[in-house]
């Protein structure tokens, strides 16, 4: 499996596309570090950003890899390899990479700004922390699309509605049933709506360790009694790891099964 990753991984990177990713968060970072001279709020402002692009471009990245390299993968399963070996390396090069390029791209820039000097160095590194769960939860969906769908149009479709759904629809509906069922005590369902989605689940964990959540009224409240405790950030990081294995563990299942 490391020979698989090791070749998926230099072959995206030489790609000029994984360059370009690099490159717009490296020049994010600058950009956002000569606008600002707070790094607390350049952090808040690249929240924003990578709570939607990094699932967008690991869904877009990871089912665009998978079709692109059918014909690759074809030759590695008539050799005496295991299925899951084979996936698992090229979803893990594709994960890496693009994990790579984004704590690159945006360090560089804060660490010449002078990070390592500054308090907000514990936002910064929860940032790419739930930036590379991110990327690892979506590149995994895609591949899974990927491995359901034959039909490249119908994979790439059902990726990037699935990424709008978590992105967008989840919350509108969510809110939804929040103020229809304002009357009765929602606070265990706030933190289990939340639970279930790692877009939602991210974003809360930066706000409040950016200690904004006064922002959120009374559901900031509830959302600072819990995730605030050791033991909460605990169940947090655990629901994002257990989104990273379920569906690695499809990926291994589904090729198992999966007639070429």
């Amino acid at each position: 499996m490391f020979k698989i990753l090791k070749y998926s991984f230099f072959d995206l990177m030489r790609s000029r596309w994984s360059y370009v990713y690099f490159g717009f968060y490296l020049l994010l970072g600058v950009v956002l570090l000569f606008l600002n001279n707070d790094l607390s709020k350049a952090v808040i402002t690249l929240m924003n950003v990578i709570i939607v692009l990094v699932p967008l471009i690991g869904s877009i990245f990871g089912i665009m890899y998978y079709y692109n390299s059918r014909e690759f993968t074809e030759l590695l399963l008539a050799q005496p390899l295991k299925r899951s070996t084979i996936f698992l390396g090229q979803y893990l090069g594709v994960a890496l990479s693009l994990s790579m390029s984004l704590i690159l791209g945006l360090g560089i820039p804060f660490v010449f700004y002078g990070l390592f000097k500054s308090s907000a160095i514990w936002d910064f590194t929860l940032l790419l922390i739930t930036g590379t769960f991110l990327t690892l939860i979506f590149s995994a969906l895609a591949f899974n699309m990927g491995l359901s769908n034959e039909n490249k149009i119908k994979g790439f479709g059902y990726a990037i509605l699935l990424w709008l759904f978590l992105a967008i629809i989840y919350d509108g509906i969510f809110l939804m049933s929040l103020i229809v069922f304002e009357d009765y005590p929602l606070d265990k369902l706030s933190l289990a709506g939340i639970m279930l989605n790692p877009i939602d689940l991210s974003r809360t964990l930066i706000l409040l360790k950016l200690d904004i959540s006064a922002l959120l009224g009374y559901t900031g409240a509830v959302f600072k009694q819990f995730f605030g405790t050791s033991l909460g950030l605990l169940i947090s990081f655990t629901m994002l790891f257990i989104w990273v294995v379920l569906p690695i563990w499809r990926i291994v299942y589904k090729s198992k099964k999966k007639d070429f």
